[in-house]
């Protein structure tokens, strides 16, 4: 039951980027299947995350950094003062739409990383005390980031959805397939 990134064709690097990106994705999306808004919104844990939140964190994040890449201004850009925003559903949200906005800076994120020239050309990083003074950063460095950044958030998603209900992420990848999981008993 092991989730498999396909191998890209021979000597096509972007591919491969951006299925490892798609592969995290799918896992945080996952993570919601066959839940409410509210069930979605529960913080089951000592953490203060939800599973909508991370969504809508990661789809946020994902496009900041490629804002950032095509050197335009982020319209999802939080200050200090609605940071906490970025990791909750608030008034009027809903998780299929913010599902859908992911979807659609996923396919955005794709159209761009496959239009640049090249993975080496690089943006410059913004100021902020935990980047270098003066730094930028490759494409390549995107896609290898954006593989971290959600991957990590994935794996908090498989911790929040299993004390929600007990499902593993082996049960979703089975459920997402209308498939079987085998007991482990």
């Amino acid at each position: 039951m092991v989730t498999h990134v396909s191998s890209e064709a021979h000597g096509d690097e972007r591919g491969a980027l951006i299925a490892f990106v798609e592969a995290q994705r799918g896992g945080l999306r996952r993570s919601v299947l066959g839940l409410t808004d509210e069930q979605a919104a529960q913080r089951p844990s000592a953490s203060e995350l939800s599973l909508s939140g991370l969504v809508k964190h990661v789809a946020e994040t994902e496009l900041s950094w490629l804002r950032m890449a095509q050197q335009k201004p982020n319209e999802k850009g939080r200050t200090q003062e609605t940071w906490a925003d970025s990791f909750r559903l608030v008034e009027g949200e809903t998780l299929a739409e913010t599902l859908a906005f992911w979807d659609r800076v996923a396919a955005e994120t794709e159209e761009f990383i496959r239009a640049v020239p090249s993975l080496d050309d690089t943006f410059p990083l913004p100021e902020a005390p935990w980047f270098p003074k003066d730094g930028v950063v490759s494409m390549r460095w995107l896609m290898l980031h954006l593989v971290e950044e959600i991957a990590r958030h994935a794996g908090h998603a498989d911790i929040v959805r299993e004390s929600l209900d007990g499902k593993t992420a082996f049960e979703l990848v089975a459920l997402e397939r209308n498939e079987s999981y085998p007991s482990q008993n």
